[in-house]
């Protein structure tokens, strides 16, 4: 499963509105390989579920993630930070044995 802070759900929400998008576009995250540790993740917005993609719903975000990034990402906590250390998305994942210094990529 993958959860969402509230922080994160709140965001999203805001993105939506900003960008006049509908509940129907779903949070769509995957796992790439690149950046400074090997794997980076991958944020966006999708209208479409494909049919291999794994379906989650948390405190009413779907979030869909396709069959090959589920290996890196069970347990994953989207969270999002709007302090003065950065701000965005960020991830809390306990696959990652190693992340890199802005939290973009990671290893397992």
């Amino acid at each position: 499963m993958i959860s969402v802070t509230e922080k994160a759900k709140d965001r999203i929400i805001e993105l939506r509105k900003e960008d006049s998008m509908s509940e129907n576009h779903n949070i769509r995250v995957s796992v790439k390989g690149g950046g400074c540790s090997g794997l980076m993740y991958d944020l966006d917005f999708d209208e479409e579920i494909q049919e291999a993609d794994e379906i989650f719903e948390d405190k009413g975000v779907k979030i869909l993630v396709d069959k090959k990034s589920m290996l890196y990402l069970l347990g994953t906590t989207l969270d999002f930070s709007d302090g003065l250390n950065g701000k965005g998305f960020q991830f809390i994942n306990p696959n990652a044995s190693r992340t890199c210094g802005c939290g973009e990529s990671f290893s397992i």
